[in-house]
């Protein structure tokens, strides 16, 4: 364990000891797991019901389409076929893009990888 690490565990055994953390607001209720730090402020009251209501996101639908086509074409035989879902791949990616702040292959590793793989076959 590094230095770093082992004195905040001291530290928070300490204030355990001291009972800091026991009237904490929230202490016993459920974590709230959702961050949403990446939606902008003026969308996240819609998105809300929208993932209330069982919906999702037009940016996650989106990306949600790109990782169906991908399995399919990973199984698909026909050359043209293929290629032909390559395009549609290719034009829903760019489209993934534009909505966002960040590109979709900066929050996968393994982008380079798929992509060369895609290229090659």
């Amino acid at each position: 364990m590094n230095i770093l690490r082992r004195i905040a565990e001291e530290r928070i055994r300490e204030a355990m000891e001291k009972g800091l953390f026991d009237n904490l607001p929230g202490a016993g209720k459920p974590l709230r797991l959702d961050d949403d730090s990446r939606v902008p402020e003026d969308l996240r009251m819609a998105y809300r019901i929208l993932k209330n209501s069982g919906y999702l996101p037009p940016e996650l639908e989106l990306k949600k389409e790109i990782v169906t086509l991908e399995r399919l074409i990973e199984g698909l035989q026909d050359g043209e076929e293929k290629r032909r879902r390559r395009k549609e791949l290719q034009l829903k990616i760019l489209r993934f893009n534009a909505m966002r702040k960040t590109p979709l292959h900066l929050d996968d590793p393994l982008y380079k990888e798929k992509v060369l793989k895609r290229l090659k076959g």
